[in-house]
């Protein structure tokens, strides 16, 4: 795709590949796997040549059905946004097993975070910026209407005008950020697939499951196990950096300093944890407002109370009658990261 962009703008194939240590005979086998020193390269060397500072926008709007196989067509024939969107999350890996994307609800709006695995890795601003960009642009073309960021952040500096970051997500880019992010209206992921196929959807994500199957497991992040743990129980000590320490055999020093390589910390995911917990035994309704508070590890009904608000604009009362309902992610745990 990065040769394919490059070389619609003039930019010669092989002096590019060349130079970014990219094998032509890669391009002939669907399992070579490149290096992310190379696809880095590709990225900025491709930039370079063509004489694109917007290279990554450029390459996003480009894209086409089918460009990205079966995670492209596993994404465009789910039945609205949201389920699109948590399918990119689940099937990222069969195209790129380092980069990752955290769907974070948060009231009225959706935070998408694009990270690497390795957080010491610094990825081209090309690939970033076309990575949230292709977002934006997907979801309007499956959506069949224009989809606007409520706001997007990158970790790298600016590098030329913002006209055509403005252009593509409707609105102007932080930079300098501590995380690449989009942030989404809510809504906006309520939208159904006008050509969805429900019958293509279930036989390419069985064959999508089963290529991840062929990946196998992804070595769990310590995010995921400090989660693991929290969701084992959240009442009395279980729910303190201590106790979750304690039972994955580190200090509370060292727990504390990986979860910072992996841009979060201890009491973001506790809140996450508790968020996901309280948006389900508030809905179900089989367990007095009370109980929940207790079994989420709050102190008293009124720090509940308040923290209910803040993760969804209303009361747990209110959600309960249904006079509000906030967006809630199906399918899957929800996370949040409160800056």
């Amino acid at each position: 795709m990065i040769v394919g962009a490059a070389a619609a703008r003039g930019v010669a194939a092989d002096g590019l590949m060349a130079a970014a240590g990219f094998e032509a005979a890669w391009l002939d086998d669907p399992d070579a796997r490149m290096p992310l020193a190379v696809e880095t390269r590709l990225w900025d060397e491709a930039a370079r040549r063509s004489g694109d500072v917007a290279f990554g926008l450029h390459a996003a709007a480009a894209i086409r059905p089918g460009m990205f196989q079966v995670l492209d067509y596993a994404v465009r024939t789910a039945p609205d946004l949201g389920t699109a969107l948590r399918r990119l999350a689940r099937y990222n890996r069969l195209l790129h097993d380092v980069a990752t994307f955290d769907i974070q609800p948060q009231g009225a709006v959706v935070r998408i975070v694009h990270r690497l695995a390795d957080s010491r890795a610094r990825p081209s601003r090309h690939a970033v910026e076309f990575t949230l960009a292709s977002l934006v642009v997907v979801a309007s073309q499956i959506g069949a209407a224009p989809v606007r960021a409520v706001a997007v952040d990158f970790a790298h500096e600016a590098a030329g005008g913002l006209a055509d970051h403005r252009a593509v997500f409707g609105v102007t880019p932080r930079f300098g950020a501590v995380q690449s992010c989009l942030v989404l209206d809510a809504a906006v992921l309520r939208r159904p697939v006008p050509a969805a196929d429900a019958e293509l959807s279930r036989i390419v994500t069985a064959h999508a499951d089963g290529l991840l199957e062929r990946l196998g497991s992804p070595a769990a992040s310590w995010s995921d196990r400090v989660r693991r743990a929290l969701l084992q129980g959240l009442d009395g000590e279980r729910a303190t950096l201590p106790a979750v320490a304690r039972q994955l055999g580190l200090s509370e020093r060292s727990l504390q300093r990986r979860l910072r390589d992996e841009g979060t910390g201890f009491a973001p995911l506790l809140d996450a944890v508790r968020h996901e917990l309280a948006l389900r035994w508030v809905g179900e309704g089989r367990l007095a407002l009370g109980e929940v508070a207790y079994l989420l590890g709050f102190s008293e009904p009124s720090a509940f109370h308040r923290a209910f608000r803040r993760w969804t604009g209303t009361t747990p009362q209110a959600m309960r009658r249904g006079a509000a309902q906030p967006a809630t992610n199906t399918d899957g745990p929800a996370s949040t990261d409160p800056r």
